[in-house]
């Protein structure tokens, strides 16, 4: 496609969202079987409603300008996504899991906000004011949805996370507490005990 005008340009960062959105569907329901917090994961599962509803907007603001929202591929979220994955993949305690799926959430929500705040500022360049109005509510809900990630973070998640570090350390501290002591020095020849310091010979 060749971006010849601002309208060009438009077009292609909503091609570029929708695409976003929908490799986000396929993600987020993995991100929600990995999670350990029922807090976390009704998070997971509460924003995969809110994805199906932005891709909605999106529909209906493509049928507005009689143009698909196919043809493009979002790069971008495929690399996030990716990431994740590794994540998905990775054991370890079930705290710091969360806190790392979190990490990846959060870097996934600040790049469609900055999607979404471009196309909503060059749809109300355009004259688009019912798109730029549909943009906007979903603009909102990503940012409400990273405070959210980020309130369970600050609150629960990390602090749970930092817990299972201090436990690990407290386990080894308890390990090299355990050596055995040293065998005491053998008494010398003779039977006879080393003197006192101090008594008399």
């Amino acid at each position: 496609m060749s971006l010849d005008s601002l309208h060009d340009l438009y077009v292609d960062e909503l091609k570029d969202l929708y695409n976003a959105e929908n490799q986000l569907l396929k993600a987020l329901p993995k991100m929600a079987k990995k999670a350990t917090a029922p807090e976390l994961k009704a998070a997971f599962t509460e924003h995969l409603e809110v994805t199906r509803t932005q891709i909605g907007r999106l529909e209906q603001i493509f049928t507005a300008l009689e143009v698909s929202p196919k043809g493009k591929k979002c790069k971008a979220m495929e690399g996030l996504i990716e990431e994740g994955k590794e994540v998905l993949e990775e054991d370890g305690n079930p705290s710091v899991i969360d806190a790392a799926l979190i990490a990846c959430a959060q870097r996934v929500e600040h790049y469609e906000m900055a999607g979404y705040g471009c196309v909503r500022t060059f749809a109300g360049l355009l004259g688009y004011s019912e798109a730029e109005v549909l943009l906007q509510e979903t603009l909102d809900e990503e940012k409400e949805a990273d405070e959210k990630l980020n309130e369970l973070a600050e609150t629960v998640i990390n602090v749970e996370a930092q817990g299972a570090e201090d436990d690990e350390e407290g386990e080894d501290d308890t390990e090299e507490g355990e050596e055995e002591p040293e065998d005491p020095k053998p008494a010398p020849k003779g039977g006879k005990s080393a003197p006192k310091a101090g008594s008399k010979k």
